[in-house]
């Protein structure tokens, strides 16, 4: 849904001093030697408290940038999915607060994909703890989400030996807030979920998934009680995209998604078509889009689309695997463009490829914050951006 509180965005982004194992994922939750350091360049709009000057170029230094490790007590790797604790998230007795952040794993601590149980919990202030931890087989992919009444969702694609030759189906997942797995969801439309767009409407919701085995997108309406869910209807709403194994990134298929309340859009970041497609009245319709309307296909910045996140400005948020398309001189990039298809901006997470995969953005009133995993050091790295009275 297009925020009310719009941001007109110029950012210029610096590295230094980053040093990691630069393999595909680090065993080790330690980073040595990150440095880092970020300038964002605001135009504030409606909803932030604006400067006296009205200057339309205010400039705000961000908080210093936030890097935490995402290796829990068992070792797990290669973190995922992201995902922020909604304001109004019913914790109960578990741990979870509003503005916590959520990051699950996909490999476990000899580094097989497919094979991580885990999901860590990162609090605003304070060192990382374990929020759940599953039993195998499961491989938690970037299809992470959290729902108001007090419950997290979770994509499982799992993998017996850490190839995708022994993947299977996998399941959703459903947690309770204190970490507890009580239900799982599988079936036709759950084939290899690999991300993951929920839409909460308190009592409803709306689960997108992108399937890796079919090359689809299924809609899963769900009821909802702080007890579970109840799965009132599935449906395939969008096919043909490129999907295929693969055995550096594992899979190649839709992955991000980002749904579109005012528009009724859902958007999909498909890695192999290195393209963005846009999927009509994707809350209703009961026919298949096909692979819908073309959004932004830009090979000089796109170098393999995967997880996708919506900016406070209404522009797309997009990871980029360097599996397809493959740039040594764009490694690890996020690119920003308009839902129109113009390339706007992009950083690097890391100086090595393959380090960018999930990645959120939460905003409040005055402060937007932006989290994105780097795979190639097993941490995330988190932003700060303040307004200014």
């Amino acid at each position: 849904m297009q925020p009310t509180n719009t941001l007109s965005f110029r950012r210029v982004w610096m590295a230094a001093g980053l040093q990691a194992d630069h393999s595909r994922m680090r065993r080790s939750g330690v980073i040595s030697g990150l440095l880092l350091a970020g300038l964002f360049l605001l135009t504030v709009t409606a909803g932030f408290a604006q400067r006296h000057d009205n200057d339309a170029d205010d400039a705000f230094l961000p908080s210093p940038i936030r890097s935490v490790s995402t290796v829990p007590g068992n070792g797990d790797v290669n973190p995922y999915g992201v995902v922020f604790i909604p304001r109004d998230f019913q914790s109960g007795s578990g741990p979870l607060r509003r503005g916590d952040i959520l990051v699950s794993n996909f490999n476990n601590a000899a580094n097989l994909q497919g094979t991580g149980t885990t999901i860590v919990r990162i609090p605003q202030s304070g060192a990382q703890s374990l929020f759940f931890q599953g039993t195998t087989p499961l491989g938690l992919s970037t299809a992470l989400g959290a729902l108001r009444a007090g419950l997290i969702v979770v994509g499982n694609f799992p993998s017996k030996d850490g190839t995708f030759a022994t993947a299977t189906a996998g399941s959703l997942l459903v947690i309770n807030n204190r970490g507890q797995w009580i239900q799982s969801f599988a079936g036709p439309e759950i084939q290899g979920p690999w991300d993951m767009a929920l839409v909460d409407h308190g009592d409803r919701a709306i689960a997108f998934i992108a399937n890796t085995l079919t090359g689809s997108i299924a809609r899963l309406d769900f009821a909802v009680r702080a007890s579970g869910l109840t799965l009132l209807r599935s449906k395939t709403i969008a096919s043909g995209y490129m999907h295929r194994g693969d055995p550096v990134t594992f899979v190649v298929s839709p992955t991000g998604l980002v749904y579109d309340e005012h528009s009724g859009v859902l958007y999909v970041a498909s890695t192999g078509d290195n393209a963005v497609f846009a999927i009509n009245n994707a809350a209703d319709r009961m026919t298949d889009a096909g692979m819908g309307r073309l959004v932004y296909q830009d090979n000089t910045h796109l170098h393999g689309a995967l997880a996708m996140a919506e900016a406070p400005n209404g522009h797309l948020l997009v990871a980029n695997s360097d599996g397809i398309n493959s740039d040594p001189n764009q490694p690890s990039e996020i690119v920003e463009f308009t839902k129109g298809g113009t390339f706007v901006k992009q950083l690097s997470v890391d100086p090595a490829q393959g380090g960018a995969f999930g990645l959120a953005v939460r905003s409040t009133e005055d402060v937007v914050t932006f989290a994105a995993v780097d795979d190639n050091t097993a941490s995330l790295l988190i932003w700060l951006l303040n307004s200014e009275e």
